[in-house]
């Protein structure tokens, strides 16, 4: 079955079986093995991408339900890893294993789309199903505040005072 969408900004199309999961799209039939397999289940984020703009797990997403939508992996979120999400990550060393890394990213990042100045509440609410074996939630959550930083003077927004929402 052929199916249509856009992937990081460029019309794709794949022929696949409509069930397959976009996770096995992106990285058997399009090789983009950044997005990665962890645990098949959606419940450790190793394979977070973005479809218009939300975070979902592409390991139980049938390729059939992207149809015509815009999806985004971490090859996609910025050509040189400019990205605020990815500057911060790399400005304080947050990757040990670097397994879990992308879906990390990729959550961080749809998180500061929609909020500029995430709480710890916020970014604890939404990092908690994104599993990490090396146990860096705090320097995670240190990036994002870090990237939100970078958002912020990048847009040349006003500052707001973190942990108020």
């Amino acid at each position: 079955m052929a199916i249509k969408f856009n992937l990081n900004g460029k019309p794709q199309t794949v022929d696949v079986p409509a069930q397959m999961p976009l996770l096995w799209v992106l990285r058997d039939t399009l090789g983009m093995t950044g997005t990665k397999f962890g645990c098949g289940m959606a419940l450790c984020g190793a394979c977070t991408v973005h479809q218009n703009g939300q975070a979902i797990r592409s390991c139980i997403t049938p390729i059939s339900s992207v149809a015509g939508k815009n999806i985004t992996t971490i090859e996609g979120l910025s050509p040189d890893s400019t990205h605020a999400v990815q500057k911060a990550w790399l400005e304080l060393d947050v990757p040990q294993c670097g397994y879990c890394q992308s879906g990390q990213i990729m959550a961080a990042a749809a998180l500061l789309a929609k909020k500029s100045r995430p709480s710890d509440a916020d970014i604890d609410e939404v990092m908690r199903g994104n599993i990490c074996r090396c146990g860096t939630y705090q320097t995670i959550r240190q990036a994002i505040h870090r990237a939100s930083d970078i958002l912020v003077a990048s847009n040349g927004a006003p500052g707001s005072k973190r942990g108020v929402a």
